[in-house]
């Protein structure tokens, strides 16, 4: 009990300085004249304000090493690769994003259909289900990546995708890939607790 609260004391802390972070460069690009850095900045407190909103609406207490997980990637993808430019220094890290999405999404996915079916009473689900389920959320959910940054690219003028159909399916198949490393992570754990 005591570790969970600090995890959220943690959590809690990494996501304001992420805030702090974001105001100061708002006002630091703004002045330099660099309002589409400003914006990016304004994007990441848009999506983080959301990601607590649809916790709060969902009434969800979302495990604190998911939360940090879903931190940790904003943290990497919209802040250190877009707004500071690290795509430049490390290479295939948009891959590494996708991928690690998958797995990210796919334990996501598990969390929401095991929610839903305690809020039903329907006890525990079949692990093939929840396997299903959470592999076929992931994937959905790297495709509406897809249409967000297509959306943004479009009407901002922003270049998320570098303007690039292959490089949105390559995206989306790292992606994919990420969630059937986790889907087979599960499938495993669940026939080692089969067989004790």
């Amino acid at each position: 009990m005591q570790d969970t609260s600090r995890n959220h004391k943690f959590n809690v802390v990494f996501e304001m300085i992420l805030y702090i972070i974001c105001a100061v460069s708002i006002i630091y690009f703004g002045v330099t004249g660099n309002y589409g850095k400003s914006f990016q900045a304004g994007l990441i407190i848009f999506v983080l304000l959301l990601f607590r909103g649809l916790i709060t609406w969902t009434k969800s207490e979302l495990p604190q090493a998911l939360r940090f997980s879903v931190l940790i990637f904003i943290t990497i993808t919209m802040m250190l690769a877009n707004l500071f430019n690290m795509y430049a220094v490390i290479p295939y890290l948009d891959k590494i994003e996708h991928l690690l999405s998958g797995v990210i999404l796919f334990f996501a996915g598990q969390f929401i259909i095991v929610k839903m079916a305690k809020r039903k009473g329907l006890g525990s689900l079949p692990s093939n289900i929840i396997i299903w389920f959470s592999l076929f959320f992931s994937v959905a959910m790297a495709g509406m990546w897809e249409i967000y940054e297509f959306t943004v690219d479009h009407l901002f003028g922003l270049k998320s995708q570098n303007g690039s159909l292959p490089d949105t399916m390559f995206d989306i198949i790292c992606g994919t890939m990420g969630a059937v490393f986790a889907s087979f992570y599960l499938l495993i754990k669940n026939k080692e607790k089969r067989n004790k």
